[in-house]
């Protein structure tokens, strides 16, 4: 009679890997999507909204304070989101094989 695989064995399982890849690639991509729009809202709203990317704001214009200002913590944030949500999807994984 064989012998039930271990938790150890479930967690390296095919299976296992293959949806937690899953998960991964659709946070990667939700992740992605939002670095593309925060990266190409900038150029557009220029393009569209050239009066009011011309506003100025504590001494310099909408779009210079967007760009020097505003991009960066943007893009950490969805960093931050992308690796903690990641390490979650890997955490709640594991959780679900050890039940």
């Amino acid at each position: 009679m064989p012998t039930p695989p271990s938790p150890h064995d479930e967690v390296h399982s095919e299976e296992f890997l293959r949806l937690l890849m899953r998960r991964q690639l659709k946070l990667s991509v939700a992740c992605a999507a939002a670095f593309l729009v925060v990266l190409f809202g900038l150029p557009v709203a220029n393009y569209l909204a050239p009066q009011l990317m011309a506003t100025r704001v504590a001494g310099f214009t909408l779009s210079w304070l967007i760009l020097g200002v505003l991009f960066f913590p943007a893009v950490w944030g969805i960093s931050w989101f992308f690796i903690r949500r990641s390490i979650a999807l890997e955490q709640d994984e594991v959780k679900s094989v050890k039940r």
